[in-house]
């Protein structure tokens, strides 16, 4: 039995689930998603194993879905494009952008399969060959990093790993890992709630990693505390992960504090990669090297000039970033050395500098980013013009108060629900 997780982005509920019939068939673990916002959720939930991704989809198509992806550093597993008339133009942009392989619909029962499994161990070489800790630098805050997990896989307790998003979670995570025993990520949190004990067996004298508990619901975390009374006598490792400040979710009425109070006995911040930027020309090569090897890029160098350049960012999206900053660049390259002109290029699309513009706003950005520019400075005037009460905030933009969490969220817009029922 595979325990691959799939996730399936098609707006054709006939499609989603004749996939995912011939997929749970092979014996595949699947996950839904009927349009690009499901498949946002999804993602910043857990990382599949595998997405297969429609290109044409109403609300948002497959190929700035997965633009979004490679620009916030989650486009860290292999994706199959699917299209019943999409160009070959279309097909390239995606195999540029980061797209492991492109299938036409309708697609053929052994195309599907071999591509799944191809794609999927591209999948793990991709997993086996990406950084561990031992390439993350040799810098003093990595040492003290190395030195307190190594403190902490002595002990039986389970772990919190704290920090921004991108900063390597997994990465750190996969420290408490053994060989030879197994790994498990829940391809959907909602499992937590569930099927704990499901979970539990899956990972049985291994380790079971959550991701991103901050973003959990009410009634997943009260999953998550049944499987924490649960873990001795499954002897599993848990390892979870929270880009959101503890602080916050301590203030959050919908954060369940019993979950916290659980998994707080042992807390491993890990370090923002612009805390030791001394290793970020190191990281930057070591990345370049495996992509060239695994053949996901031509064969590229990096110029010190470029180097220097990769090293005076402050990289808010960390090690993710990073990686896929370093792909994009050597996939677009003319020539087979990356310099620093074409670093600065693509790192100005990220950089918070404003135009001289009255106006504020950077109009050489395409449309739907100059709209998320907006609508984020929108939102945070009105949050601070109500002094963070979300209840008159929701009242002053028009949405009800859900809508505009997972609006704010959408954005990355910081806020918290302390004052929502004042």
């Amino acid at each position: 039995m595979r325990s691959s997780d799939i996730l399936i982005v098609d707006d054709e509920i006939g499609i989603r689930e004749l996939l995912s019939e011939i997929l749970q068939d092979e014996g595949y673990t699947v996950a839904l998603a009927e349009n690009a916002e499901v498949a946002r959720q999804l993602r910043n939930q857990t990382r599949p194993a595998l997405v297969l991704l429609d290109i044409w989809m109403p609300d948002c198509d497959g190929v700035t879905l997965l633009k979004e992806w490679a620009k916030s550093g989650q486009l860290n597993m292999p994706v199959v494009m699917m299209s019943g008339h999409a160009s070959i133009d279309t097909a390239v942009e995606a195999t540029r952008i980061g797209a492991f392989d492109f299938l036409e619909k309708p697609i053929a029962l052994q195309k599907l399969l071999t591509t799944v499994q191809r794609a999927l161990k591209y999948g793990d070489m991709q997993a086996n060959t990406s950084l561990n800790l031992d390439k993350m630098g040799k810098s003093e805050t990595v040492q003290e990093l190395k030195k307190q997990l190594e403190r902490v896989s002595k002990l039986k307790s389970p772990v919190l790993l704290t920090g921004e998003s991108g900063a390597g979670f997994e990465l750190v995570a996969r420290f408490f890992h053994q060989g030879n025993t197994p790994w498990v990520t829940p391809a959907k949190v909602e499992q937590l709630a569930d099927a704990p004990l499901e979970l539990l067996q899956k990972a049985n004298n291994g380790v079971l990693f959550l991701p991103e508990i901050g973003q959990y619901s009410r009634r997943t975390q009260q999953g998550l505390l049944f499987l924490l009374s649960k873990l001795d006598r499954f002897n599993v490792r848990l390892i979870c992960s929270c880009s959101r400040p503890l602080q916050e979710l301590l203030v959050d009425p919908e954060c369940d504090n019993r979950m916290l109070t659980a998994l707080s006995s042992v807390i491993v911040p890990i370090p923002a990669l612009r805390e030791h930027p001394e290793d970020i020309t190191s990281i930057a090569e070591q990345i370049l090297h495996e992509l060239v090897e695994s053949k996901q890029v031509p064969s590229r160098k990096l110029t010190t000039a470029a180097l220097n350049a990769l090293r005076q960012y402050d990289w808010p999206g960390n090690l993710e970033q990073l990686r896929s900053i370093i792909k994009s660049l050597a996939l677009t390259a003319e020539s087979g050395e990356l310099d620093a002109p074409e670093v600065n290029k693509v790192l100005a699309q990220f950089r918070h500098d404003k135009p001289a513009e009255e106006t504020g706003f950077d109009f050489s950005l395409p449309l739907r980013e100059l709209r998320e520019q907006l609508e984020r400075r929108y939102f945070e005037y009105h949050i601070v013009l109500e002094n963070g009460n979300m209840s008159r905030v929701a009242q002053k933009v028009g949405l009800e108060r859900t809508h505009l969490y997972r609006k704010l969220k959408q954005l990355g817009v910081k806020f918290s629900r302390k004052g929502a029922e004042e």
